[in-house]
């Protein structure tokens, strides 16, 4: 039995690997928030695992108010940078395996082809600086991490696009969605398994280097207003969805344009099998 430490458990994130832990009963799952454990403080980190046997960390704790990190940029650095320097030492002490989830807004969305893992990052906000920076940090201090991009996380917990379109299009005429942002929606069960699976995977074949950047989203290109036109249709809303550009709808942090990703490296390395966004939120919305 493999105990698991999921930090920022009561995040979406957190919450879909609660939802399908069950299936997986070699593994035993710890899971914290930052009333358990507080990631930017090391020794809290440390007494931690010292005081538990910790055989892999899911990092799901993060500073993900895009927005408001522009002027928190001290506590957006704490939690994405310090947090995941702090809990690769651990894991690399205690050996761990570490899986440190990060996002799209490494890139500056300039590209128009799916990004590859080798492609170098240029964030445009905080948010993606101060990620970008756990990123290296992680991988820095421990080579065997494994950090996972993700990109428009949504699910049936928490706050999201799909939960705040859905209660919008019950409640206003119409509403108005950018079109000039494309990318893929990631249903966070889908990446909660895929998670499991490389944890799997990883104890199957403990000596392999597993260790560096790894792209997940679902299946397919869209941009927030056609996905919220997909919304409206599966819902049956009788919402009017009109689409606009980014700068008739400006936000303190910059948004990537373009921010899909090519999934090759992860589908190869750990047979991953990816579902179509279309699908994921079908089954998504069917829990809502």
């Amino acid at each position: 039995m493999q105990n698991i430490l999921v930090t920022g458990a009561n995040g979406q994130l957190g919450q879909a690997i609660q939802l399908i832990a069950g299936q997986y009963p070699e593994l035993n799952f710890i899971y914290t928030d930052f009333q358990e454990l507080d990631i930017t403080s090391a020794e809290a980190v440390t007494a931690f695992f010292t005081a538990q046997s910790i055989h892999a960390c899911v990092n799901c704790a993060a500073y993900t108010a895009v927005d408001k990190a522009e002027t928190d940029e001290e506590k957006a650095f704490q939690l994405n940078f310090e947090g995941a320097l702090n809990l690769s030492a651990a894991c690399q002490e205690h050996g761990a395996q570490l899986i440190h989830i990060s996002t799209d807004y490494v890139f500056d969305g300039k590209y128009y082809r799916p990004y590859t893992e080798e492609d170098e990052p240029n964030p445009q906000s905080i948010y993606g600086a101060s990620k970008l920076r756990g990123e290296a940090a992680a991988l820095g201090n421990d080579p065997a991490t494994i950090v996972i991009r993700t990109s428009w996380l949504y699910s049936q917990f928490g706050v999201n696009f799909v939960k705040r379109m859905k209660e919008l299009m019950q409640e206003r005429p119409s509403l108005n969605v950018v079109f000039d942002q494309a990318g893929t929606p990631t249903y966070a069960v889908d990446l909660a398994k895929a998670i499991l699976q490389i944890l799997q995977y990883r104890q199957l074949n403990p000596e392999t280097n597993l260790g560096g950047v790894y792209h997940y989203s679902n299946e397919g290109v869209t941009s927030w207003y056609d996905f919220a036109v997909t919304i409206k249709e599966l819902t049956a809303a009788a919402c009017q969805v009109q689409p606009i550009t980014s700068d008739q709808y400006p936000t303190p942090a910059q948004r990537p344009a373009y921010s899909v990703f090519n999934k090759q490296k992860i589908k190869t390395t750990f047979g991953i099998e990816i579902p179509h966004w279309k699908d994921s939120l079908r089954e998504c919305l069917q829990h809502l």
